[in-house]
């Protein structure tokens, strides 16, 4: 009795336990805790979106609850055992920033979802994240996150989804991921990651997404059918563009197995042969194999129905042949240019709204066109030898946006009804033979942005209803026979404006003056802004030179024996310290380099011809005295240079008169006069389309010295429209081959920040020596100049304000490169403009180090370490390769520079002995005076000296060991904190 009892008390006690709340689920306080030290880690939170998760209110949640209140934070629902627990943070667009550690998650035992995307968040992933056996979907895209991608990540058997993309992860890809076999989604574009692209292919099981591209892996994808079979079975999307593969295209038994495949990118890479048929991929939607090296015929499929394609990107190949026709009823989007292309244009039958067949030799007749039934926007039949007239072809596509016809044969007038879209914003006929006026039904199309009419032989009066294009940007009319005045109120949103080497005459509307001269050039009976004939007032300067001449070759030649003496001097001082010259894409008028490239102005494709190419070796050489330190350039030798400069007779280069020319180039000048044809026969290359010229136009452009640097030679080109541009022409035997060239300059190109000099074109030459990059040319001298000009003095020294301004704004550029992968690579003075009134910073010269061979690289360190600007790391590497934390230090070291004044090269005599600039730096921080340092011009104003000794701390901790040194997002973030 009594033990039947006591069982039955047991059981009623088993009963109460079972059915009591649980104490220590849910949210329990480990996890709360864990939450709290992970938020530590986020330095910055502008929007406030963690501000919720506080200990204050950890004490008003029970046992059971949520801390749902926390921004991003979700937990399990219902009443099982782990109700409560937290299972997703989501923080996602909220500009946090700051080193995350994330071992302090792994207390979060149900934790499923972690998504940080689109944030500034910095640091390493630590391996112990792959101990977090529970997540299901792993986020950390468009962050700067770095180093290489920890193998333990492959341990996260449950994971469906890994986005590692747009951050500074490298080194090899680790192997392993075959474990994840629950993996739909894999993106890790935009890093620098590398490896075996058939390794890494073959491990993937199951995966429907994969996005690779804008990484550095390599191999072939043309391998066994059984290495990718598990991939083949199940990938949707795959796009592998923008690295560095090579070798065929997929083999025809391998294409039989993506039945499913539906986008295919294999862009921007170095894959050969021939395409196989693709008919057996009934699913694929998108195909973009552009600016590999394809050959062969175009297969005939791709654009019938039998392949449903929407979008198929074939350019910058070497296809060849005809097209027999396009009868696809799904292509949207059709991009065949830069290729071999032959034959007519072919029958359309479709509903494409962009066509570009630019840039092949497709001939014939265009009325063709009145034929075809599309929906065209965008149609680019440039650089062709397309023939006829235009008889309303292109009048009946209403929808068009972007016309381009030139550089064809095309011939005839432009009838009225073709100016009958309402849409169309860009119109460019220009190198062809169209004749007759321009039509006044033009003014139709307020829309207009660009219309470029140029090298044909148009005549007549310009229609007034051109001022009715409220819209238009660029006008180019240049090369025609136009007559009559131009018209008076043209549109005020014009940026360019040319309409020279025609018959006009009368005034230049007083709205259109602030165009150069040579916007209205080789108008022989158009008056300028003073009322005086063009052709007169150059006729004038003429005879004012005249007069003048016997007076200027007295001081010459009074001169000619300081100038020697200089040339020795700073002969001498070039082998004791390189000091900058201008050397990056936009330097211009600072020095001597500038004042010896005025000798002569002779067009670009002038320069380089049947000549030696330039010495590579590391040593330092004649290229220095284009370099020399503008401190110790007497104001006089200025004067005599430039007074040879005006007095040279006619045909007779100043290298001849007074200067060996090796101290101008390693290739000397010419006289001015046209080369020979071949100087067209390289391709020019444009990275956007803000501009519109040819290599003709560039040939034709006067050129100018501006200086040399470890790259090549940069000059400052002008343009017929008055545009100008810098171009570099890079050193032989430097540069990478044409197509890992073209790869990385697309790259380089596509930056865009405002205080970025951004990349416009780049041309390649048939010689090795003919190899040119192309940017926009900025008015403003160099942060070298600016700090560190003495006499005669053109600016007053830069105030402390103004300093922390530059220092900011180029910490800001390379955040946003490094943000991108993009290490600087060539971070000095030099390459810093300072542009307009209040000194805006203009970074330049980024980035080419990925253009350059290993010799070159190491050329580009050794000369960063001459000047003082190289982290010691790299001075010490076997094979030194620019990084995000030797970005730093250089811009630690200019830092110092912006507050003594000093340069990183000058050796300083002190209490401690000599030392330069960065250990100076570090005594005075040491022996506690550090305001000792500062220069006088500022340390003696009204801006506080504390911020002066923030900005001084900042630099010291830019320059610490690359274990310890910060990353470029904490330097911002301090620079942006001091207050003035």
């Amino acid at each position: 009795m009594n033990l039947s009892l006591a069982l039955l008390l047991l059981l009623l006690l088993l009963l109460l336990t079972l059915s009591l709340p649980p104490l220590l689920h849910s949210a329990s306080d480990s996890e709360l805790r864990s939450l709290l030290e992970f938020k530590r880690g986020i330095h910055s939170d502008p929007n406030g979106a963690v501000s919720s998760w506080n200990s204050t209110a950890v004490a008003s949640l029970s046992a059971n609850d949520c801390p749902s209140a926390w921004q991003g934070v979700s937990c399990e629902g219902g009443d099982g055992a782990n109700s409560g627990n937290v299972t997703a943070i989501v923080l996602e667009g909220l500009a946090l920033a700051g080193e995350l550690k994330f071992h302090a998650l792994t207390e979060l035992k149900s934790l499923r979802t972690l998504s940080l995307a689109g944030n500034n968040l910095t640091g390493r992933v630590e391996p112990v994240l792959g101990t977090i056996a529970t997540l299901q979907h792993l986020d950390l895209s468009s962050n700067s996150f770095y180093g290489p991608i920890p193998a333990r990540i492959n341990d996260l058997w449950g994971l469906n989804y890994l986005n590692f993309s747009q951050n500074n992860f490298t080194n090899g890809f680790p192997t392993g991921i075959r474990n994840l076999q629950q993996l739909k989604a894999l993106d890790m574009h935009g890093n620098g990651l590398w490896g075996d692209i058939a390794e890494l292919l073959s491990e993937l099981r199951n995966v429907e997404y994969v996005d690779l591209s804008f990484n550095e892996f390599f191999g072939s994808i043309s391998t066994n059918s059984s290495v990718i079979s598990s991939l083949a079975n199940t990938v949707r999307h795959l796009d592998l563009s923008h690295n560095n593969l090579s070798g065929g295209f997929l083999a025809s038994d391998s294409v039989q197995l993506f039945r499913n495949l539906e986008v295919l990118d294999l862009g921007d890479n170095q894959i050969t042969g021939e395409l196989p048929s693709l008919s057996s991929m009934s699913r694929l939607r998108v195909l973009r194999l552009g600016r590999n090296q394809f050959s062969g015929s175009i297969q005939e499929e791709l654009l019938e129905s039998s392949v449903a394609l929407e979008e198929l990107d074939l350019s910058g190949n070497r296809f060849t042949g005809s097209l027999l026709g396009i009868n696809s009823t799904s292509l949207i989007s059709l991009n065949l240019s830069t290729n071999n292309l032959s034959g007519s244009l072919p029958p359309f039958v479709g509903q494409c709204v962009i066509l570009d067949f630019s840039r092949n030799m497709i001939s014939g007749d265009i009325s063709i066109m009145q034929n075809w039934s599309s929906e065209l926007r965008v149609l680019d039949f440039s650089s062709n030898k397309l023939s006829g007239t235009l008889p309303s072809v292109l009048g009946i596509y209403s929808t068009l946006s972007s016309v381009d016809l030139s550089l064809n044969e095309l011939s005839g007038s432009i009838p009225s009804s073709f100016f009958t879209s309402l849409t169309l914003t860009s119109l460019n006929l220009s190198g062809n033979n169209f004749s007759g006026v321009l039509p006044p039904d033009i003014g139709n199309i307020p829309s207009l942005r660009l219309l470029n009419l140029a090298r044909n032989n148009f005549s007549g009066q310009l229609p007034i209803e051109l001022s009715k294009l409220t819209s238009l940007e660029y006008l180019d009319l240049s090369v025609n026979k136009f007559t009559g005045n131009i018209p008076d109120n043209l549109p005020s949103s014009l940026k360019v404006f040319n309409v020279s080497d025609n018959d006009l005459s009368g005034k230049i509307p007083e709205n259109l003056k602030h165009f150069p001269q040579s916007s209205f050039a080789g108008n022989k009976d158009l008056n300028l802004s003073n009322g005086v004939p063009d052709h007169l007032h150059d006729q004038g300067k003429s005879e004012k030179s005249k007069g003048t001449i016997r007076l200027a070759i007295i001081l010459a030649s009074v001169g000619a024996a300081v100038m020697i003496v200089f040339v020795l001097v700073a002969y001498h001082k070039a082998h004791i310290k390189e000091f900058h010259g201008r050397s990056g894409f936009n330097d211009q008028n600072t020095g001597r380099d500038v004042k010896l490239g005025r000798f002569t102005r002779p067009s670009l494709f002038n320069f380089h011809r049947n000549v030696e190419p330039p010495p590579t070796s590391t040593s330092f050489s004649n290229d220095h005295l284009l370099t020399s330190n503008p401190r110790s350039l007497p104001g006089q030798t200025e004067f005599l240079i430039e007074t040879v400069e005006h007095v040279l007779p006619e045909g007779v280069s100043a290298t001849s008169a007074t200067v060996n020319p090796n101290v101008l180039d390693h290739h000397p000048a010419t006289s001015g006069r046209r080369s020979s044809p071949d100087r067209f026969a390289g391709e020019l290359f444009f990275l956007d389309t803000s501009l519109a010229f040819t290599a003709e136009d560039l040939s034709r452009a006067p050129a100018e010295v501006l200086g040399r640097s470890s790259h090549g030679t940069l000059y400052k080109a002008t343009l017929d429209n008055g545009h100008m541009l810098t171009v570099k022409w890079l050193r032989v035997g430097l540069v990478k081959h044409k197509k890992e060239l073209a790869r990385e300059v697309k790259r380089i190109g596509s930056i865009r920040h405002p205080h970025i000099v951004p990349l416009r074109a780049y041309y390649w030459g048939p010689r090795e020596q003919e190899r040119l990059l192309l940017a926009d040319y900025v008015r403003g001298d160099s942060l070298a100049l600016h700090l560190y000009e003495t006499t005669p003095r053109r600016y007053s020294p830069l105030s402390f304000s103004q300093r922390l301004k530059v220092a900011t704004e180029v910490a800001s550029c390379l955040l946003y490169l490094h943000d991108r992968g993009l290490p600087h690579g060539n971070l000095k003075p030099t390459n810093i403009l300072l542009e307009g009134p209040d000194y805006t910073a203009r970074l330049t010269d980024y980035g080419l180090h990925r253009l350059m061979t290993a010799a070159g690289i190491a050329e580009q360190i050794l000369n960063l370490g001459a000047l003082g600007y190289c982290a010691p790391e790299l001075a010490t590497a076997v094979k030194p390769v620019p990084s995000f934390k030797a970005d730093v230090y250089a811009l630690g070291v200019i830092l110092m520079e912006l507050l003594t004044r000093r340069s990183a090269g000058d050796i300083i005599s002190g209490q401690s002995g000599a030392v330069d600039l960065t250990d100076w730096v570090r005594l005075c921080d040491q022996e506690g005076r550090r305001m000792d340092c500062v220069d006088r011009d500022i340390a003696g104003g009204e801006e506080p000296s504390n911020a002066m000794d923030e900005l001084l701390g900042v630099s010291l901790r830019c320059i610490l060991p690359v274990n310890e040194r910060p990353n470029i997002r904490q330097i911002f973030d301090e620079l942006c904190s001091i207050s003035i």
